[in-house]
């Protein structure tokens, strides 16, 4: 199965199977619509009107080429015996530290930090259960993913700077090491926290949606004024201070600001290096939500700015938007290739009160609490659930070209739009498909 298209001056090839990605002439192009159901001679009858029949005759020889050292039509795996951590190994948690906020975001999945219930704040003997938990059930592995979240976790920061505290003092004992992420929107951050973060966190998240109008559309203050103001000179201090460090400015895009490469662009003018811009999780109900008659308007923000990105990073090599980052060697295995994120098995999320869910998106819906971290996982089935919700289970995804990169797409948009985690979210298919396209133009150009 291959894959191809046209876009930032580049005719691309994609081989499905095996993950070959091919920049070719046109010629080239053109005759792959052919070389499957034609032989040789049928192929020069069709494009010999078009093309001179040596030019032909070369490219047919190149893509046999191609085809006979497997990096084109090659076959797919065999996946019979697919097996998917039958161990149950946890390699990664979400701590919800704080279930409460200092903003009220309209469109926040948490429902401004409560999660559909009460307001609260993880204390530290639940914090070191946690950390105890994936200490004790991770197995060999010994990098574990850690990432402090909210609601706003900068709102209980002394337990987190009490959590970094025990993790390392259990690393050695269960040869671990913890790698913390914070995820914040920057209200809180001061001197003091800058230096405690940059000193302590693998990675920061720090949220922000765009240029300030659309930001304040929709990230307000308590007292209902807009944030921009307020968090732009705290982010912009955190990541001066943060050296060479992992960090992300996140950003939103909703159907208000369809142009979302403009928000993009003005954070590469505020110096941000690492960025993306995530569309909105909501329900179609909802006046900003993300609707089936925007997808055209999206897939083609996405091309634009995938021009303007190729003119921003010959410019500045170390800007990085993170969609269009790719790995064309695909990463790990075919297994951990299918299955993605791991949510529900190797990844969980933990409230305040120490429940367990597959991923923070989950969170407060009870039917998926997968048990506490005092009894352990108690809904099997739902674990099982989550561990065959991969690219050969889900009929969508068997002949889609992109299944190797997106990994069956996020299984909370899935549930949300279709109460069922085996049905992929159709609009988020066609912008992953496009974003793939994106970035594999964006390379070809880079490297050209």
């Amino acid at each position: 199965m291959i894959h191809k298209f046209y876009l930032n001056e580049r005719h691309m090839v994609l081989d499905v199977n095996s993950g070959s990605v091919h920049v070719v002439d046109k010629l080239v192009f053109d005759l792959l619509d052919h070389y499957v159901s034609n032989d040789l001679d049928g192929i020069i009858r069709n494009m010999v009107s078009t093309y001179d029949e040596k030019d032909i005759r070369e490219a047919y020889k190149e893509i046999g080429f191609l085809e006979e050292n497997g990096m084109l039509f090659s076959d797919a795996e065999d996946i019979s015996n697919l097996k998917y951590n039958e161990d149950n190994i946890v390699k990664a948690m979400c701590l919800h530290v704080a279930h409460d906020c200092n903003l009220k975001c309209e469109y926040c999945f948490a429902s401004q930090g409560n999660f559909k219930g009460e307001r609260s704040m993880m204390n530290l003997e639940t914090g070191k259960k946690a950390l105890l938990y994936l200490a004790q059930n991770s197995g060999n592995r010994r990098n574990l993913e850690v990432d402090f979240f909210g609601g706003e976790p900068l709102m209980n920061f002394q337990t987190v700077k009490d959590l970094v505290d025990y993790g390392r003092s259990i690393e050695m004992k269960y040869n671990k090491h913890f790698r913390f992420t914070i995820t914040t929107n920057g209200v809180l951050l001061d001197d003091n926290k800058i230096k405690y973060i940059n000193e302590n966190m693998d990675n920061v998240v720090l949220s922000l949606d765009g240029r300030k109008t659309v930001n304040d559309a929709m990230r307000l203050t308590v007292s209902g004024e807009g944030s921009y103001d307020v968090i732009l000179p705290n982010i912009k201090k955190m990541i001066q201070a943060r050296g060479d460090k992992d960090y992300y400015v996140r950003g939103t895009f909703t159907s208000n600001n369809l142009d979302f490469g403009k928000d993009a662009v003005s954070f590469h003018r505020e110096g941000f290096k690492k960025i993306s811009i995530e569309p909105v999780v909501a329900p179609e109900e909802m006046d900003y939500a993300i609707r089936e008659e925007h997808l055209d308007r999206i897939l083609q923000e996405y091309e634009d700015f995938s021009k303007e990105y190729i003119r921003l990073t010959q410019q500045d090599d170390e800007f990085m938007f993170f969609h269009f980052m790719i790995d064309l060697n695909q990463g790990p295995c075919v297994v951990k290739r299918a299955v993605g994120c791991g949510a529900g098995s190797e990844y969980l999320a933990v409230t305040p009160e120490g429940e367990l869910y597959p991923c923070h998106q989950f969170v407060g819906e009870k039917e998926f609490l997968l048990g506490t971290l005092d009894t352990g996982i108690l809904n099997i089935e739902l674990r099982d659930k989550f561990k065959v919700a991969n690219v050969y289970n889900k009929e969508e995804c068997r002949n889609c070209w992109a299944r190797f990169y997106c990994s069956g797409g996020c299984h909370a948009n899935a549930h949300y739009a279709h109460n069922d985690i085996m049905k992929p979210y159709e609009i988020g298919c066609e912008m992953e498909k496009k974003r793939i396209e994106c970035a594999l133009s964006v390379l070809a150009n880079q490297e050209a």
